[in-house]
């Protein structure tokens, strides 16, 4: 008689949640899920306000012009005067994070950290009086050289402001406003580069540019593309600092150095809403829902380059 040995089944251990883990997981999905809901109620609260204006006649609108005359000159201030921050406030922030990081000793370089991230705390408003009271008076000089010697270029055809109240001031003041918030990411990112990599850079003779180059700056990208994206985000919807500084005429323009500007939309919202009734609030509020969509649309931008760029950075 054979008997047959059976071999018994392991038991596969659960994992032991604590009260603590179920609370914190509990909270998290919440957090989440209430940033959808409130998302959701903005959007919902915009379409509905924005319809009335949606569907009214051109005549019954301000100005009696359609509703896309109406909103594509600040819409396309908007964009012009926050992709002017970008370029100008992305190069300077990486090369201040690197200093930071890699070239400043650590005294100096927490210091600097400090001083760069107490300009997130400056109100807008301080900087848009900043930059009507002593930025555009100093930068009539720059505007009138570039005029000169660069007018052929769309860009500084002219003729000058008098006042230096125009888009090229407001791009810098918007750069400088974005500039703490692009360095700080880019900083964290640097940081955090594998020591291992650095260090075998530089075993194999690289200096330290090099050794930034070929281990630093790839390991980081996704992080300065996000960086740079949540600035863009803090330039399409600044306000006061846009406001005070443009000069508006309402014209559709890429002349950064005369008197007449495209206003933004968030800047226009702000001026007109307190005298607005009626179907203008309605038209104000669809441009909001257009300013809503683009940054939308480039927050969804921003995380598919991430997405893209993470598949190959060096921290995989």
């Amino acid at each position: 008689m054979t008997t047959t040995e059976v071999t018994p089944t392991p038991r596969t251990a659960r994992p032991v949640t604590q009260l603590g883990d179920r609370v914190f997981a509990g909270s998290a999905k919440g957090a989440g899920i209430l940033i959808l809901v409130v998302l959701a109620g903005v959007a919902a609260f915009l379409l509905t306000e924005a319809f009335p204006a949606l569907v009214a006649p051109a005549s019954a609108l301000p100005g009696e012009h359609n509703l896309a005359v109406y909103i594509w000159p600040l819409l396309f201030g908007t964009l012009l005067s926050a992709l002017i921050a970008l370029v100008i406030a992305t190069p300077l922030a990486i090369c201040v994070a690197l200093f930071i990081s890699h070239y400043a000793p650590r005294r100096i370089a927490q210091g600097l950290g400090y001083i760069v991230d107490l300009l997130a705390a400056v109100p807008s408003i301080v900087y848009g009086l900043w930059g009507v009271g002593v930025l555009a008076p100093a930068s009539v000089g720059l505007m009138t050289w570039l005029n000169d010697y660069l007018g052929w270029i769309p860009l500084f055809a002219g003729p000058v402001s008098a006042t230096g109240r125009t888009m090229l001031v407001a791009g810098l003041v918007l750069a400088v406003m974005i500039l703490p918030i692009i360095t700080a990411v880019a900083r964290e990112v640097f940081l955090q580069a594998p020591r291992l990599h650095e260090e075998a850079a530089l075993a194999l003779g690289a200096t330290r540019w090099e050794m930034i180059k070929m281990a630093v700056l790839p390991f980081g990208r996704s992080g300065l593309i996000s960086g740079a994206m949540l600035g863009l985000g803090r330039a399409l919807g600044e306000t006061m600092a846009v406001a005070i500084v443009l000069s508006v005429s309402g014209v559709v323009t890429f002349n950064l150095v005369s008197s007449g500007n495209p206003s933004s939309i968030a800047a226009n919202i702000a001026l007109q809403f307190p005298e607005a009734s009626g179907l203008g609030v309605n038209v104000l509020i669809a441009s909001g829902l257009v300013l809503f969509l683009v940054t939308l649309a480039v927050n969804m931008l921003a995380r598919y380059i991430v997405n893209r760029r993470s598949e190959f950075s060096g921290a995989n």
